[in-house]
């Protein structure tokens, strides 16, 4: 009687900036036989390299890395190394970056509050099916990215954000470097913070614009006196 056959292990790398968080994802592979971690990086470029050099059945990308935004990140992938499939991972559950994402050629947009077994699932499926497309989003990000607001559209006669959903001072000046085309990296080294701590602005930025893109909030901001159209603080 002839053995099975025992498929070989998916092929894995991780992109993110953050060394703690690929450390846990790789940990978390480890305890499925069906997986293998054959790569990191901590940037867009070195997400590219990684991907051409050890030719991963899935890059698991983080969309706010130095370097090349995500969407060129997956578009280099796709012209260097086409087999692999790339799986957005992201805090941001964003109708605007998921379909610029998907434009790219994502094969899945996942927020990082998925479960590991959701993970694993996502994964597997984007590997066995090259025309599947995946995602992990709220039912409220499902409907705009569908083109079918899922609450009632901003009054017109409101002059900005209300008070309460205000951008701070350190948000205002985050949003001031944004529009000078700063990238997380450069804006922490310039106000001497972590590039965590920017990414948490800025996730606080896009709910109280109601922003899609970093610069749909900048825009934003601009229209309603935030900051003026040359990037300086307004009010």
């Amino acid at each position: 009687m002839s053995a099975p056959v025992v498929a070989d292990p998916i092929r894995v790398a991780l992109a993110d900036d953050h060394a703690l968080f690929r450390e846990g994802i790789r940990e978390l592979l480890s305890t499925d036989d069906g997986f293998v971690v054959v790569g990191e990086a901590a940037t867009g470029d070195q997400a590219v390299a990684v991907a051409v050099e050890h030719r991963p059945d899935v890059l698991l990308l983080d969309v706010e890395m130095p370097g090349p935004g995500a969407a060129a990140v997956i578009r280099q992938v796709h012209r260097t190394r086409p087999q692999t499939r790339v799986i957005v991972l992201t805090m941001h559950d964003d109708d605007g970056l998921m379909r610029e994402v998907f434009e790219s050629g994502a094969a899945a947009y996942l927020t990082k509050a998925i479960l590991l077994d959701e993970l694993l699932a996502a994964a597997r499926s984007v590997c066995r099916d090259a025309q599947t497309v995946l995602l992990s989003v709220s039912r409220r990000t499902l409907g705009r990215f569908g083109g079918h607001p899922a609450g009632p559209p901003p009054d017109p006669g409101a002059g900005g954000p209300a008070a309460d959903r205000a951008p701070t001072a350190r948000e205002r000046e985050i949003l001031r470097l944004v529009a000078a085309r700063m990238n997380n990296a450069q804006i922490a080294a310039r106000l001497g913070v972590t590039q965590a701590t920017v990414k948490r602005h800025l996730t606080n930025i896009y709910a109280k614009l109601d922003a899609r893109s970093r610069m749909d909030a900048v825009h934003r901001a601009a229209a309603t006196g935030i900051i003026t159209a040359d990037g300086e603080s307004g009010h």
